[in-house]
């Protein structure tokens, strides 16, 4: 096993992070018809801010595509490389995607404001996945980058 991930809460880490990371699989992701929401608002927002989106959702089992790109039921099916997935579950609500979030190994994992579980988090740093809990990726990417 390689080396351990890191728990990133620092400024310099999450800017770091969000310069490096291209292709953000969403977890949770809602429809464009719950607009106004944060798992759909902040995907669309991260979108325009030029980040390759590729919607995870939870629900929805007729929805086919969101934000105009094709769904994935599990990350592990998705196709190439994800840089990082953002997570907008209830942290009891964690654990069941634990096994499928190692299985894409993505370089990072993205804990939503409101989400912490600190056993999932310590299985991801153990595989070599660095972790973000309890934050807005879109609030972080707008204070340290600017909402470029």
């Amino acid at each position: 096993m390689g080396a351990p991930g890191t728990l990133i809460d620092d400024e310099a880490g999450l800017k770091a992070l969000l310069q490096r990371v291209r292709r953000i699989a969403v977890l949770g992701i809602k429809t464009e018809a719950q607009r106004g929401q944060p798992s759909i608002d902040v995907p669309r927002y991260m979108e325009r801010a030029g980040y390759d989106i590729v919607p995870v959702p939870v629900y929805y089992p007729e929805v086919e595509r969101i934000l105009g790109r094709p769904v994935y039921r599990r990350l592990a099916d998705i196709p190439g490389e994800v840089d990082l997935v953002n997570v907008f579950r209830r942290s009891k609500d964690l654990a069941p995607h634990l096994d499928d979030i190692l299985a894409k190994r993505p370089a990072a994992v993205w804990l939503q404001l409101g989400i912490r579980d600190d056993a999932f988090a310590a299985a991801l740093l153990a595989a070599g996945i660095d972790v973000v809990q309890d934050r807005c990726i879109l609030v972080d990417h707008q204070r340290l980058l600017g909402g470029r």
